[in-house]
């Protein structure tokens, strides 16, 4: 007889679904220079396409499969978004030109998107309110991982391979996840509470979604803190590079940096029974407040070029906080809706994304050499989305 899945294999196997998404984007930065030197781009901002458009493939395929993992069942949505995952990284690594790679990431992109949003959804019919935020912190701290080791998979790739040989460990991945969903992940969604797939259902939904402040309030705030860890993705690799040198080391620097957020999601897990959802997120946005306006200060002093150690020592300070929000922020924008937990995970996920990926381009894209524009856009997000937090909050 086989045995039972445990909370624990769980929330292992919604973080591994969910981690396709970082190891799409991480592992894929210490090959920035060797995709440009392959291509023969001249633009050092021109790379950041290959995280952006990810990014993008993402936020419309996130509005995709809720609607329809809510009238199929969660199994079958995700497996189709897990091979449309595997043919784009496919199409990548023979791709011929950078524009036709750069069609195969939208596709990777829009097919992550599946696991990305139905893993929210197989938590929210099993949990709710703050046993969901719980869960959900457990399953980033896992999550957390990957963004942890995946440039350093990209860089063993590189040393041993090539930048098209990341792209065959990504189809790997993403085939074992099917398997270990299709084995041993029971349907979380009955056939008599599923919804017939129809652009009126999706149009409801997303009217619904749309008409609840709260709901929509903190599907801007995470996509602000979203937007803040999308700024550095796009501009991680250039910066260590630019500013300090830094090549061969640059995933380990990385990895410190996702561990930091790793414990702030494992410390919120463990304190958000008891401290709530709210007063968590309050607290961090205003000491990320605090923590990288002060940075941000000293930068404009030193012309953007701090001590490495430094640099450092204040990222992981800001990471931790921003870490808190992750989790928080999405389990409060779905709070109210786990009557259509499916619709809602893909308005409330593409809405997070698209608010991210535009917010971390523009900034990324003022990327002049220094560190003054990252921390500059912390500050101005971190601030915009305390506001924001204490007008959804308002009686």
């Amino acid at each position: 007889m086989e045995k039972k899945q445990t909370t624990g294999e769980f929330i292992a196997l919604m973080a591994f679904l969910m981690s396709l998404v970082a190891l799409a984007i991480d592992a894929i930065l210490p090959a920035f220079h060797a995709i440009a030197a392959s291509f023969e781009i001249k633009d050092a901002n021109e790379v950041q396409l290959v995280v952006g458009i990810v990014f993008l493939g993402m936020a419309i395929g996130q509005l995709f499969y809720g609607p329809l993992s809510d009238s199929i069942g969660r199994k079958p949505a995700t497996y189709m978004g897990l091979v449309l995952f595997i043919i784009g990284s496919l199409i990548s690594a023979f791709a011929p030109t950078y524009d036709v790679m750069l069609a195969g990431r939208f596709l990777q992109g829009f097919g992550v998107a599946g696991p990305r949003t139905v893993s929210i959804a197989f938590v929210r019919d099993q949990y709710a309110g703050r046993e969901m935020a719980r869960i959900m912190s457990f399953v980033i701290t896992i999550f957390i991982l990957m963004p942890a080791l995946a440039p350093t998979f990209g860089a063993l790739m590189l040393v041993y391979s090539s930048w098209e040989s990341i792209f065959y460990l990504f189809a790997v991945l993403a085939f074992v996840n099917l398997i270990w969903l299709y084995t041993r992940q029971p349907e979380t969604l009955p056939k008599d509470r599923r919804i017939p797939f129809s652009l009126a259902s999706v149009l409801r939904g997303t009217i619904e979604v749309l008409r609840n402040r709260f709901s929509v309030g903190y599907m801007i705030i995470g996509g602000m803190a979203f937007g803040c860890l999308v700024t550095y993705l796009n501009t991680a690799k250039l910066l260590y590079f630019d500013i300090y040198g830094i090549d061969e080391m640059f995933p380990l620097y990385f990895a410190m940096l996702a561990l930091a957020v790793g414990a702030s999601s494992l410390v919120n897990g463990k304190i958000v029974m008891k401290y709530g959802m709210r007063a968590l997120m309050q607290s961090s946005l205003a000491l990320m407040i605090i923590s990288s306006g002060t940075f941000l200060t000293y930068l404009l002093m030193v012309e953007g070029h701090p001590p490495f150690a430094l640099f450092m020592g204040a990222m992981i300070v800001i990471f931790f906080f921003m870490g808190i929000l992750f989790g928080n922020a999405n389990a409060m924008a779905m709070e109210p809706m786990g009557h259509i937990a499916g619709i809602a995970s893909s308005i409330i996920g593409a809405g997070t994304t698209f608010t991210s990926m535009t917010l971390g381009t523009i900034i990324g894209q003022l990327y002049d050499q220094t560190l003054v524009p990252l921390v500059g856009g912390f500050t101005v997000l971190a601030l915009t989305a305390y506001l924001l937090m204490m007008w959804v909050e308002k009686k």
